[in-house]
């Protein structure tokens, strides 16, 4: 999943990507209200992380223009704006939640993991399925049936995708727009090698395979 986090202060901006990273999320970063309006508009992202206090567009006014252009992307502002009217103005607004800072971020990013469950196909649930394939999205823990499944943060970030997704082909681009950060790279063939490698983990060793190639189009997850 891909998440963009707009904010302008660097230190909290390098501590929220640095531990969305390390939770299996793509992240990009924007550090004025005015780019991070741009960005917003022209990449699919899952979720939108924006701050108030910005430079050039401040985050009440980014959030309105997002929603006037129909992209109700997620979107959790986080401010040190603790006052009840901040709060109705961020939610009149168009945002989705509002956390306050200092925060924690544990907290963080379990309402990044609410927002997101809500905006997915399977909203009023914890868990993922697709077979006897199971993700809890709460411990993070995957299971094919009685087997523990271990991924690294990579690997579980794509599986989330494509089970989010699943019984329909995603293409590479899409898989890089989703699981990488805008600096990625295009030209290599990291995509093979990480399905491959997930492919290794969730099928070896099971009679039916659930992660199968669409020569030419992408990957599908699916029970045959």
């Amino acid at each position: 999943m891909r998440i963009l986090v707009v904010e302008d202060d660097k230190k909290i901006a390098s501590f929220i990507i640095k531990g969305l990273k390390q939770a299996g999320y793509a992240a990009d970063h924007m550090s004025d209200g005015q780019s991070g309006l741009i960005q917003a508009q022209s990449v699919d992202y899952d979720a939108l992380i924006i701050d108030i206090m910005l430079p050039q567009l401040d985050g009440f006014t980014l959030i309105e223009r997002l929603r006037a252009k129909k992209k109700f992307t997620p979107c959790l502002i986080l401010s040190a704006k603790s006052g009840l009217d901040d709060k109705l103005k961020g939610f009149r607004a168009g945002t989705d939640d509002y956390l306050t800072k200092p925060f924690s971020f544990s907290e963080l990013l379990a309402r990044l993991q609410a927002l997101l469950r809500r905006s997915s196909r399977q909203q009023q649930t914890t868990t993922l399925t697709v077979g006897d394939l199971c993700m809890d999205l709460f411990t993070r823990r995957v299971e094919r049936g009685s087997k523990v499944i271990e991924l690294q943060p990579r690997e579980y970030s794509l599986l989330e995708y494509l089970m989010r997704n699943s019984g329909n082909v995603v293409s590479k681009t899409m898989i890089m727009e989703h699981v990488w950060d805008y600096h990625f790279d295009p030209e290599t063939n990291v995509v093979d090698v990480l399905v491959h490698r997930l492919r290794n983990k969730i099928d070896k060793g099971f009679e039916k395979k659930l992660l199968h190639t669409v020569r030419g189009v992408g990957y599908v997850l699916k029970v045959v």
